[in-house]
């Protein structure tokens, strides 16, 4: 997986993307959003928000910024939400234009499974984080105690020919991230093969 082939696949993916997976994700994707428990006047950082499908999700008041590799997704994004409380820009996830500790809140979700490298994603997610920020994360992995077998080496790489990896362990994403608190950490769809997963960045004394 990289950049330059996740920009055809989501590129193709744009117009037929909200009918097919609002009705397989919609429910965790609000249940996701509902986790982080969103308050007035935060500023909450989207990365890969595709065609913003938890945008409608946000309550009002709250300072969106929606970030994605793919101007076709943007686009259908732009037609969820107006208004001055929302910003959306073409940017990779793996390399976030913003200082350190800006946003109260990251939304990761269904993005760590579909960027070339989850942890580098994280990584910046982490860093755009204000200490004592939250971060929510929808999303399939690979059961963390589970062996890869050959079936299921095989049906990754068939997966990632539509732009996703269903083979990446969270607990390698997220070694060596400092402050971190897994505060939740619930199975979802497929039996657990989803999760959901809310950190706080605890501050330090």
């Amino acid at each position: 997986m990289d950049d330059k082939r996740n920009l055809k696949i989501y590129r193709t993916w744009a117009p037929i993307y909200d009918s097919v997976m609002r009705p397989i994700y919609g429910v965790a994707r609000k249940h996701a959003i509902e986790m982080i428990n969103l308050q007035v006047g935060e500023r909450v950082l989207i990365p890969g928000v595709g065609t913003g499908l938890d945008l409608p999700l946000i309550p009002a008041g709250i300072h969106v910024t929606g970030i994605d590799l793919t101007q076709a997704m943007l686009e259908k994004a732009r037609t969820k939400v107006s208004g001055s409380n929302l910003t959306l820009a073409v940017m990779n996830a793996q390399d976030l234009q913003f200082p350190d500790d800006t946003f109260d809140v990251v939304i990761l979700n269904l993005i760590l499974s579909v960027v070339p490298d989850g942890a580098i994603t994280f990584r910046e997610a982490w860093r755009v984080l204000k200490p004592g920020g939250r971060v929510v994360i929808f999303d399939k992995f690979l059961p963390e105690v589970s062996h890869l077998s050959g079936f299921r080496v095989l049906l990754g790489w068939l997966i990632r020919q539509i732009g996703t990896d269903p083979n990446r362990r969270f607990c390698e994403m997220i070694q060596n991230i400092p402050n971190a608190l897994v505060v939740i950490d619930e199975p979802s769809l497929l039996h657990g093969q989803y999760r959901v997963i809310l950190m706080t960045k605890s501050v330090d004394t």
